[in-house]
């Protein structure tokens, strides 16, 4: 018996061994363009230097193919990218300073990041990815910060080379980017023109830039109202760590990423 009882405690821990030691696979939302499905290699170097396995999610109108692709992932990571169409996804007429709109990337998306949501797979949403937060749960943006937000810095620092900081932001205490950081200000990258202006319920700004763009997002420790919600992790920055990292070797960034990850691995043990 006791025998029995030894054997039987050995394969728990075993078992439980493998089960810490799974590789975290991440999905990575993509973007069409020359008639390819792509995602950039700097999210794809970040997720491998993490410790995890990427792979890019296709854009598909199919909702059934996302819950199946999403069956597969520990995380979805949701990109930089285009301009999100005001008048489709927050109700608001363009304005002349819209740039270049993909409705069809919108609609992908807005669904996947609603999927992964209602099914509690953790997200990270990156600039465009960030601004997805918004929109897709009732939010909205501004649509050109330089033309409708008084007295606002340089957001878009091209032709800057994008490895390099270019303005600081504010970061709230006990926030997630506090507790990766232990910083109340630090130095980012910046590649955008839009931002959240409108919050939806259930998340909360947790870092801004020195006009008051949203720079970071997460959960306010509720659900998302008007929406299926299981609770899982969501985290968004304006800035682009990946770039930091992947192109300027800054390591520092590499801890967001890291961070994703090991939120990634508590889902798949669930």
């Amino acid at each position: 018996m006791k025998k029995n009882l030894l054997f039987l405690a050995a394969a728990l821990l075993a078992l439980s061994g493998s089960l810490n030691a799974k590789v975290p696979v991440i999905g990575i939302s993509a973007y069409t363009a020359d008639e390819s499905c792509k995602a950039d290699l700097t999210y794809i170097k970040c997720i491998q230097a993490a410790g995890a396995i990427p792979i890019v999610i296709p854009m598909t109108s199919d909702e059934s193919q996302l819950e199946q692709v999403l069956t597969l992932v520990d995380g979805v990571i949701m990109t930089g990218g285009e301009d999100f169409d005001p008048y489709r996804c927050y109700g608001e007429e363009p304005l002349k300073e819209m740039r270049i709109t993909n409705p069809d990337r919108d609609d992908f998306d807005i669904k996947l990041v609603r999927a992964a949501v209602a099914k509690g797979v953790p997200v990270l949403g990156i600039c465009r990815g960030e601004q997805l937060l918004g929109v897709a749960f009732g939010g909205a943006l501004w649509q050109d910060i330089p033309t409708q937000v008084e007295g606002s810095v340089k957001h878009n620092q091209i032709p800057t080379n994008p490895k390099y900081p270019t303005h600081s932001i504010k970061i709230e205490k006990g926030s997630i980017l506090y507790g990766l950081f232990g910083e109340e200000s630090m130095l980012v990258n910046s590649f955008h023109h839009q931002a959240i202006k409108k919050m939806p319920g259930g998340l909360k700004a947790t870092a801004r830039a020195a006009d008051g763009i949203v720079e970071a997002v997460e959960r306010d420790g509720s659900r998302i109202a008007g929406f299926k919600d299981e609770g899982g992790f969501i985290f968004g920055v304006q800035f682009h760590p990946e770039i930091m990292f992947a192109v300027g070797g800054n390591s520092k960034f590499l801890k967001i990423f890291e961070m994703f990850v090991e939120e990634a691995r508590k889902y798949s043990v669930k």
